[in-house]
This record gives structure tokens, sequence and C-alpha cells, in this order.
């Protein structure tokens, strides 16, 4: 269980700190930084990985029975499309307040998804969890209300005393709707983890690989949702010009550094999950998740996202920031019932 939490908490880190490079982006606008991050992040790093790692990746894909497939293609571009939605939040409410929020809806929804597939545990242990999200969930509606104060402290420091109009408002919508469609990303790994790494130990490969190929049907279907989005954003902006930059080869390397970090984030996740046995699902991504958005908070305010903000905004910030970490122990624990 120990080996499970740790890897859980490793991959936290790392999609806590994924996003960070995308400040120090030049000359580009939100479509060009996160077009190029998610073209490397969902083709370019998982065909890399898996076929250089994975002995017979072809005959693992080719063992996936098609109905299995398609449910992981169908939530995968559930949660490509949330996914797309979580860059644009980011980009309205900061790294802070659009990771609590969209990795809280995720981890409420999430954690739960995967006794779809698995059916529910023990009483005692459904209970825990249930308790545990409760009290992720006071967290979450903490940090909202915290980026509302930080908007309004913001908007009376302003010298031009120029009103954002909701701005937080709206990135706190999308954020949540962006959210539960990523759920798609939980039920996914659930639907497929164990029969493709039968097929993958099957082909000689360590278990630990079985993650990648799981990781590469889910970021390859969902890519495609992705690509359809920024293409036509792109365009529509006129944007495509944006790209011929002096500092283009700073970015591809800024955006490639988020590619790789979220893929591994998410390789690392799937092979706690399995570590952690027959509740791992639930509770590896409660963890996940919760080490993801204490990073990000800690990011955000290293940057100074919170600067402006007041001790009150601060306060209902730490307040949820403790909340959510109170409440992912209270689910760890629930692993060891």
């Amino acid at each position: 269980m120990i080996t499970g939490v740790l890897f859980a908490i490793l991959a936290g880190l790392l999609l806590g700190l994924y996003a960070l490079p995308e400040k120090f982006t030049k000359d580009f606008e939100f479509e060009n930084t996160w077009s190029m991050f998610f073209a490397i992040n969902t083709f370019v790093v998982p065909n890399v990985a898996a076929f250089l790692l994975i002995d017979g990746f072809s005959d693992v894909l080719g063992a996936i029975p098609t109905d299995v497939l398609l449910t992981m293609i169908v939530c995968s571009i559930l949660w490509g499309i949330g996914a797309m939605m979580w860059g644009k939040a980011i980009n309205y409410i900061g790294l802070s307040l659009g990771f609590s929020i969209f990795i809280g809806t995720v981890i409420l929804v999430g954690s739960l998804l995967p006794f779809i597939q698995t059916g529910l545990p023990e009483t005692n242990i459904f209970l825990t969890i249930l308790g545990g999200l409760a009290v992720v969930l006071v967290g979450v509606m903490a940090n909202g209300r915290a980026g509302i104060l930080r908007q309004k402290d913001e908007q009376k420091n302003a010298e031009s005393g120029e009103k954002k109009g909701g701005s937080v408002i709206t990135g706190i919508i999308i954020a949540v709707v962006g959210g539960l469609l990523a759920t798609g990303f939980s039920y996914a790994n659930a639907a497929g983890a164990q029969i493709i790494d039968a097929a993958s130990q099957a082909q000689g490969n360590e278990s630990w690989k079985s993650a990648i190929a799981v990781m590469y049907v889910i970021y390859m279907a969902g890519g495609v949702a992705i690509a359809i989005y920024f293409a036509q954003q792109l365009t529509a902006k006129k944007l495509w010009g944006k790209f011929k930059t002096p500092h283009l080869g700073k970015n591809i390397m800024l955006t490639t550094v988020m590619g790789v970090f979220n893929f591994a984030a998410s390789s690392i996740f799937a092979y706690a999950a399995f570590k952690l046995g027959e509740t791992g699902g639930s509770v590896g991504y409660a963890i996940f998740n919760t080490a993801c958005v204490v990073t990000a908070i800690i990011s955000g305010l290293i940057t100074k996202e919170w600067v402006n903000a007041s001790g009150k905004a601060k306060g209902s910030l730490y307040f949820g920031l403790t909340c959510m970490v109170v409440g992912i122990l209270i689910v760890a624990y629930s692993n060891s019932l």
C-alpha cells in the first residue's frame, strides 16, 4: 500500500508542476501555448514512450477487446475536452484556483466512477471514502470563495478601476464543467487497466510498463478532440502566424517539459492505482489529484498570483487547502481498512 501511496503523491507533484512553464512562454497567445503543449502531450510523448519502452506494443493494442477499447475511447474524448477546458480555466483564474476547482471536481466525481466498473467496496470502506470526499468538497467551496474575494481585492487595487466583469465566475464555471468531463480519464483507466496489464505482461513487459500502454490509448483518443478545437481556434483568431517568433525554440522546450510532466504524472498514477489494489482507482485518484492541487497552489503563491489578495482571501484559500489535505488523508486511510 505504501508504495502505491508514494507513487500517487509523486504523480500529483508532477501534475501540479506541469502547467508552470506556461507562464514563461513569449509572444504566444493562450491558443498557441496550449495547442503546442497538447500536440506534444497527446501525440508525441505517448508514441515515443510506448514504442520505445513496451515490447510487442502493437500486439498489446490488438489484444484489447473492441467493447473495452470503444469505452476507453469515448471516455478519453470526454477527458480531452475537459483537459482543454482546464487550460482555459487556468488562463482565466490562475494556477492556484484553476487547479483547486478543476481537480476538486475531478476528485469528487472521478473517485466514485471506478466503482461502476469494479463494484462497491465494503460498507465501512465506502462510508470512509465518502466522508473524506465530503471534507474535500468543503475545501473546493472555500477555494472558490477565495478566488471571488481575490478578484474583488484586485479590482479595488487597480489604478484604473476597471472591472473584470465576472471573469473569475466564468473561470470557475469552465473549471467545474471541465472537471466533470475530465473524470472520463478515471473511468477509462478503470475499464482498461487490468486487460491491458495482462496483454502487456504476456509480451514479457514489466508491470509498470502497462501504465504507459493505458495512457497511450487515453491520450491519443483525447488528443483528437483537443486538436480539432485548437485548429479551429487558431484559424478563427488568425493566430497561426504567432508561431513565427524568435522565441519559438524556447517555447517548444517549455511546452515539451509540460507534456513530459503531464504524461509521466498520468502513467505513474496508473501504476500507483494498480499497486493500491481493489480500491486503487478511487483512493489513488484522490491522493494523486490532491497532491496536484497542493503543489499548484504553492506554485501560484510563489509566482505571486495572490500578491494583491487580502488576508481574508488568503485565509479562505489556506482553509480550503487544509480541508482538501485532511479529506485526502481520510480517503487514503480507507485503503488500509
